[in-house]
């Protein structure tokens, strides 16, 4: 796993990314918090994570489409800085009555990531090649990924006591500018040939709304992803909606911010659980009948969490692992379902309604636990998430199972 560490260019990749996203999960519980203390609404600290979705719902579709039209190197340098700059300017809504502040800041944090993420991911080809080390470089991107979901956020919680959000912010603006400093070290390397010149917006417009037509008219040709699409819109728009109102619970239910940041490692356990797992149950069991069991197990979850804070740690652990797997199984179905002639076109589908879906519950979310406690939210969340595993049952095609072999030592 750690070949492609060999590469200079892609230690500087590598690592800046790593510190980029560490100062990130850093703010994952302060800002939220800071807003829930600031005005005591749950509405309010709910949406924060509605402003960290928004642009994925805007600007999610065409990222790919700048990615491979743009210098990538330049690209991620210039998103760094725009994510630099939005971070130092959540300093100016720490003021009273300029919570808006942080709301624009934390959208346009959120856009530069959206936009360096397709850029970072065709970047690291170039870098290291297609061949084991591609595996070895994504192996650690996700073995990072892990990492900084296990320990952002207690670290996050204790620093925040310690220190203040002030110098959270700061930090996590230096991160990116550590980040790009270290993209701006890599070597140079030839431009692939693309398109002359980046098309109008109206070009793109028009080139990403046909897309989407094409993904849409490609579900109706393959039931599988066709019948995935609402399944997962359901499920996300469930997990959005107690993801708005997590830190807010875990503060007033489960002791402050300190327990919050534990409960964010469990998630984070959970996460790196459920991958392996994923990997060897698609290989022994139906997709329709794995997911169908993932999401009511997710389910389970979610309703012992938020009304057993005794045995909140262990239900977290257990919604990272199902909920993980019940993200991952659906899309292995489709790539195995769909022709790649048109799977490109029906993930822009899969993306935008998925993004669609995460900014409603992300809205909805609080506002219902404003109105009917968490344990309300809850309880329709876990209904929800059962929904679609029935509605998976009900609707979703039976695939093969792809045969097993043997391991070659």
């Amino acid at each position: 796993m750690f070949q492609a560490l060999r590469m200079r260019d892609f230690r500087l990749l590598w690592g800046g990314s790593l510190i980029s996203s560490l100062g990130s999960w850093l703010l994952i519980l302060a800002v939220p918090a800071h807003v829930l203390m600031a005005t005591g609404s749950l509405r309010d600290s709910g949406l924060t994570l509605a402003a960290e979705y928004a642009p994925v719902f805007i600007l999610g579709p065409i990222a790919g489409v700048l990615a491979d039209r743009s210098d990538r190197q330049r690209m991620m340098i210039a998103t760094d800085l725009l994510r630099a700059v939005a971070v130092a300017a959540l300093l100016l809504g720490l003021a009273p009555g300029r919570l808006w502040v942080l709301y624009v800041g934390l959208a346009a944090e959120s856009s530069g990531g959206v936009l360096f993420a397709p850029a970072m991911q065709a970047r690291t080809p170039a870098v290291v090649g297609t061949g084991p080390l591609l595996a070895s470089a994504n192996a650690l991107f996700a073995a990072s990924d892990g990492v900084v979901r296990l320990i952002g956020g207690p670290l996050g919680a204790i620093l925040l006591a310690v220190i203040g959000i002030r110098w959270l912010i700061v930090a996590d603006a230096l991160s990116y500018l550590i980040s790009a400093a270290a993209i701006a070290s890599m070597a140079r390397t030839p431009r692939t040939p693309r398109t002359p010149r980046t098309p109008r917006a109206h070009r793109v417009g028009r080139a990403l709304a046909a897309d989407l037509a094409g993904g849409i008219r490609a579900l109706r040709h393959h039931r599988v992803a066709g019948a995935l699409l609402p399944v997962t819109v359901i499920f996300l728009a469930a997990n959005a909606s107690l993801s708005a109102v997590l830190i807010a619970y875990g503060v007033r239910r489960l002791g402050g911010t300190g327990h919050t940041g534990v409960l964010l490692s469990c998630l984070g356990v959970g996460f790196l659980l459920g991958a392996p797992l994923t990997r060897v149950a698609l290989q022994r069991f139906q997709p329709r009948l794995l997911l169908a069991a993932t999401l009511t197990v997710t389910a389970a979850g979610y309703f012992v969490l938020f009304t057993e804070p005794a045995i909140a740690l262990p239900a977290a652990v257990t919604i990272g692992m199902f909920g993980s797997m019940s993200q991952t199984i659906p899309l292995t179905a489709v790539q195995r379902a769909v022709p790649d002639g048109v799977l490109g076109r029906v993930c822009a589908v899969f993306l935008t309604c998925e993004a669609a879906a995460t900014l409603i519950g992300s809205v909805a979310g609080p506002v219902l636990a404003q109105a009917a406690q968490f344990t309300g939210l809850a309880d329709v969340a876990s209904a929800c998430t059962i929904a679609a595993g029935v509605l998976t049952l009900l609707a979703v095609p039976a695939m093969p199972t792809p045969r097993r072999t043997r391991d070659a030592c």
